[in-house]
């Protein structure tokens, strides 16, 4: 175990904050509270998500653009759903300029705005402004558009990457003609969210719509991808909402139909932020460091190269040397998201081998491979492979002729594995109840700070009679909310455990992040 990380059973919140800080992914901005500065190991995975995610977007159509990040409180004002969902979290500015007064730095009052702007937490508003000017006819349509950006939500209680007052997102936007095509496009990103998710990130996700109380502020629909965390807590993940013709109205985007009528657009938004950093984090991580699926690992090998003295080191140098270019020759193909595998050589000799491993596996490199001078003369070398730490995850005696192919190989089943293990340890963290008193059992009471040495939580299947009153109720005495009801989850109908009134079928039930 990594002296410098908490260990998962003792306090898994604190194991967390000791990934985040020890493997160089972020820390606390000084001076700006509930911000974070993302530093260049965590901003490198965030780029990998980044590729991977807007090729996954252009794939099915998608265009990038930019938007402002100031927005008229005005625009706000025309969607009040909105405006009533944000209004705690918004950061407004009032005044263009400072002045120095004797020595001292203010707000020069003069400069005062004609109209507040806020810091945008979203960009629906801004967004359907600027297509009211771009859609005139349904030849226009579907516009199909997503931005990658930084949003503002002023957040009390922050964690890093989970939630702070600043982070990065992309955000789509999309306007059609029809209601169908809108809502065909909410079902296509949140699909393309499970296999970002899945295939990516090695994070088995639940797909359904969330309830009317959780979904978001403006929406007809949402869509939701929920994971759980190694604590049993859910993460939600990403969004993709069905806004209907809300903000179409709100801002009079009409457009002429094919008989030249006038009406107005049909508008979908979906996103996901750099808070899926924390999720794999918490998804896959150990008491040794972070872990890293293959596929979104900004360094897939790290190969050590050993020796004593010069003479040693030396031939231990060329093999690696020749490895690495081995591997990266290997055909570029979608697994590597046709780049080159990564690979770096250590040659940080005055530092103990030890110190070099547990330095990569805290940074949560797949794949490490030794070459000593013994390795040398068998012609040989020693690959470990991240997920499976000590003795039982590594292999002696690899030859240096096939290493890289082995090594291939190998990355493709930890990205397997990953996702697996996830997997199986959700199946066996989720019950379903039949009663109340089942339901309060998995629900103790918990205060803050209660989290330290816990057992982990579950997803908790159970019948629910569909009102906001029995969800407000649940969440009030239990700390428990209805992450989504799962595509894929039980339809029969029943009773509610919680009212004894009819239940049309079961949901899903957890505390999350």
């Amino acid at each position: 175990m990594a002296e410098k990380i908490t260990a998962r059973a003792k306090n898994y919140p604190q194991w967390y904050l000791d990934i985040v800080k020890e493997a160089g992914l972020a820390q606390n901005a000084e001076g700006v509270k509930g911000c974070m500065v993302i530093k260049p190991n965590g901003f490198a995975l965030w780029e990998k998500m980044q590729r991977a995610l807007d090729k996954l977007f252009k794939d099915t159509g998608h265009v990038n653009a930019y938007f402002p990040l100031f927005i008229p409180k005005s625009y706000f004002q025309k969607e009040e759903q909105m405006a009533e969902g944000f209004a705690k979290e918004c950061a407004v500015v009032t005044h263009y300029r400072l002045r120095s007064v004797n020595g001292q730095i203010e707000v020069d009052p003069s400069a005062k705005l004609d109209e507040e702007l806020i810091v945008r937490p979203t960009s629906e508003t801004i967004i359907w402004r600027t297509y009211k000017d771009w859609i005139q006819s349904y030849r226009d349509l579907p516009l199909l558009i997503n931005q990658w950006a930084n949003v503002v939500r002023w957040e009390m209680r922050t964690r890093l990457f989970l939630r702070t007052s600043e982070f990065l997102w992309q955000e789509g936007h999309t306007a059609h003609a029809t209601q169908k095509e809108a809502e065909d496009e909410t079902r296509t990103m949140v699909d393309v969210y499970r296999t970002f998710a899945e295939e990516f990130m090695a994070m088995p996700v639940l797909v359904g719509p969330k309830t009317e109380a959780q979904k978001f502020p403006g929406a007809v629909e949402t869509l939701c991808i929920e994971a759980m965390m190694q604590d049993g807590k859910a993460l939600q993940a990403g969004t993709s909402h069905f806004l209907g013709q809300n903000f179409a109205k709100a801002f009079d985007v009409t457009f002429q139909n094919e008989k030249g009528q006038r009406e107005f657009a049909w508008a979908t938004s979906w996103g996901v932020s750099t808070r899926l950093i924390g999720g794999l984090i918490m998804t896959h991580s150990d008491d040794n460091g972070l872990v890293i699926p293959p596929r979104l690992a900004p360094t897939h090998v790290v190969i050590c190269p050993l020796g004593r003295n010069d003479v040693e080191r030396g031939p231990s140098i060329a093999a690696a040397e020749k490895v690495a270019a081995d591997l990266r020759a290997i055909p570029r193909d979608a697994f590597y998201g046709y780049e080159p595998i990564s690979v770096k050589i250590d040659t940080l000799f005055d530092k103990m081998p030890g110190f070099r491993y547990a330095e990569y596996e805290l940074r949560g490199v797949p794949v490490r491979v030794e070459i000593g001078p013994k390795d040398i003369e068998k012609s040989a070398c020693a690959v470990a492979r991240r997920d499976v730490p000590g003795k039982e995850g590594k292999q002696f005696g690899v030859p240096l002729t096939s290493a890289a192919a082995h090594i291939d190989k190998l990355l493709r089943d930890i990205q397997t594995s990953l996702y697996n293990r996830a997997k199986a340890f959700r199946e066996k963290q989720t019950v379903t109840v039949a009663t109340l008193d089942e339901f309060k059992a998995l629900f103790p009471p918990r205060e803050e700070g209660d989290e330290a040495g816990a057992e982990p939580l579950k997803f908790v299947y159970a019948h629910w009679d569909g009102t906001r009153e029995t969800e407000d109720m649940v969440q009030k005495e239990y700390k428990a909310t209805i992450r989504c009801l799962p595509f894929d989850g039980p339809q029969e109908p029943g009773t509610c455990i919680f009212t004894g009134k009819p239940s049309a079928r079961q949901v899903v039930f957890a505390r999350a992040y």
